[in-house]
């Protein structure tokens, strides 16, 4: 399973992307649950974000969801946080 994460706008307005590829892993099944709960939290168009707060693309083997600060669910504010910190 291979989920990619990209943010964009914040104060700065700086795009990040990161990519974990979580197959063969020891916690896989963790990360398979936390991403299925989080695409099924996501929205198919990006949301209206707030003013100087992040927007998200989750993308995970093919499928893609958007979501934006503040109104993060605690799986995809989870998902994105491992994503942003594990992954390249």
């Amino acid at each position: 399973m291979r989920i990619q994460v990209k943010r964009t706008g914040g104060f700065a307005g700086i795009e990040r992307h990161a990519e974990v590829d979580v197959s063969g892993r020891d916690d896989a099944a963790e990360w398979q649950a936390l991403a299925e709960q989080a695409l099924s939290d996501g929205r198919d168009t990006p949301p209206i974000g707030v003013p100087d707060g992040f927007s998200y693309q989750i993308t995970v083997d093919g499928r893609t969801v958007y979501c934006a600060d503040p109104r993060l669910t605690q799986a995809q504010r989870k998902l994105i946080s491992w994503v942003l910190k594990e992954g390249s």
